[in-house]
């Protein structure tokens, strides 16, 4: 007979997920799936808002990446109106959505996925953690607490509170930024700019000790996508979608962003409150596809500031123009948090960057809107409709995360199937299986907005645990 083993709360990633393995008699593994098991309707219980709450309200998402919903939401609501952001307005968006970047990134890579790669994907649980690391590398900690720190306290000196600022609003932002704030974030950026790139020596000094996992942990060909500029280059807030196939030849662009529904289609599984989005021209599952920084660096020709420039031409010498492990997830964030801190430099730099006219105001003069930006997981879309009041009549998000459930998967299965024998279990074995997760950074709360009829399976239980009755809905 064969079994299922189930990874009950994968660990150091942000929401409530599960794994499960099926092997057969033999010990061999069959198959294996990631479950995601929460969900939060947001898409449902917004209806009836009025469209400018929309923003604030989508920023209550998740707590690790507020900034990112702000951009999404307020760009569709920008659609809605049909106006066009200040100049200035556009550059504070771009400003505060880096420094999301650089804080998420930071938690993700240094707290996260760090402590396998300091102690080993066998080292003891009781010090493969942030505890442990501190212990034994406080320094490094130091640096990922204090590049949080970087990206946190701008979003705070810009929009008011480091958590759900209300700042991003239909038509840019509330508030311009002062000479004051400007110094000061200024005069942290040398810092920085040091923690991030220690961070990077940090990581090549332990990255050539993984080479199995590097082989195995979501390696095989997918398409990537991610925003791009004019020119090619990496872009965060607003530019060109485009997918590319796994040698990063350009497959498909769309610049509007009421396109990406002939290019994504989205399924549902009855395993997981997360949906699956495919690429349509490929069908489902075929048309499965990678967001998230190793898919920008694939999709975009350069970063365009010298040390991220730097760095990546150091990556493309490794490792290729489109490597396909999704280990490489872990040097791409890095990557991404020296382009973040460098063009906050540059936005700062920016004589009018000072300017007042930092949002346009109007009436809804559309009754459907659609805003796209890159959340530091990846790409991140939101599409309202409303009524001829501006109140929201429906809502469809698809959110990073999401792009990446089907490569989640397919690497949870590739993981299990090189490392886990079912007759002998250890924990480095399903540890693996959880760090493949990791390298994709899964934000569940954002994620979990499923179509249709949700799948359900309650059990009422006693106090000793014994099952009363259950509940099956699939």
């Amino acid at each position: 007979m064969g079994k299922t083993i189930t990874i009950e709360g994968v660990t150091r990633i942000e929401g409530h997920a599960r794994i499960s393995i099926q092997v057969d008699d033999k010990g061999k593994v069959q198959d294996a799936q990631f479950h995601v098991t929460q969900f939060r309707g947001f898409e449902k219980f917004v209806e009836g808002r009025p469209y400018p709450e929309m923003p604030s309200v989508m920023a209550r998402i998740c707590g690790i990446c507020p900034v990112s919903h702000l951009m999404a939401s307020a760009k569709a609501c920008d659609d809605l109106m049909a106006v066009e952001v200040p100049e200035t307005g556009v550059k504070l968006r771009k400003l505060m959505n880096l420094a999301q970047l650089v804080q998420s990134h930071a938690l993700s890579f240094f707290h996260l996925s760090s402590p396998d790669l300091i102690f080993g994907m066998d080292g003891d649980p009781k010090l493969r953690n942030i505890f442990g690391l501190i212990n034994k590398r406080p320094e490094f900690a130091k640096d990922g607490v204090l590049l949080r720190k970087f990206g946190q306290e701008i979003i705070a000196l810009l929009g008011g509170k480091k958590i759900h600022p209300a700042w991003v609003v239909p038509g840019g932002v509330s508030a311009p930024l002062t000479a004051e704030k400007r110094e000061t974030i200024l005069a942290s950026i040398p810092d920085a700019l040091a923690r991030a790139q220690r961070g990077l020596e940090s990581f090549h000094e332990v990255a050539e000790k993984f080479p199995q996992e590097e082989e195995v942990f979501a390696n095989f060909p997918t398409m990537f996508a991610g925003l791009v500029t004019p020119s090619g280059g990496l872009e965060h807030y607003d530019g060109t979608m485009r997918f590319v196939d796994e040698n990063a030849k350009t497959v498909a662009e769309f610049s509007n962003p009421k396109f990406y529904s002939d290019f994504i289609g989205e399924a549902v599984e009855n395993f997981s409150y997360l949906k699956f989005p495919y690429f349509k021209p490929k069908g489902y599952p075929e048309g499965i596809y990678r967001v998230g920084p190793l898919a920008r660096l694939v999709v975009a020709e350069r970063c365009g500031t010298p040390l991220a420039d730097q760095e990546l031409a150091s990556f493309r010498a490794k490792l290729g123009r489109a490597p396909q492990s999704s280990f490489h997830y872990h040097w791409a964030r890095l990557i991404e948090i020296l382009y973040g801190i460098e063009t906050i430099k540059k936005l700062l730099e920016d004589p009018n960057i000072l300017d007042t006219r930092v949002r346009s105001r109007a009436r809804p003069n559309r009754l459907e809107g659609v805003g796209i930006s890159e959340a530091p997981r990846g790409t991140l879309i939101h599409h309202y409709k409303i009524d001829d009041n501006g109140q929201m009549r429906w809502a469809n998000l698809i959110i990073a995360t999401g792009h990446n459930n089907l490569a989640m998967n397919r690497g949870v299965r590739q993981v299990a199937e090189r490392f886990v024998n079912g007759h002998r279990l250890n924990e480095g074995m399903l540890n693996r299986v959880e760090a493949v997760i990791r390298c994709f950074d899964p934000c569940l709360s954002c994620s979990t907005h499923a179509l249709g009829q949700m799948p359900m399976h309650i059990e009422l239980r006693g106090p000793g645990g014994e099952l009363f009755d259950e509940l099956r809905r699939s």
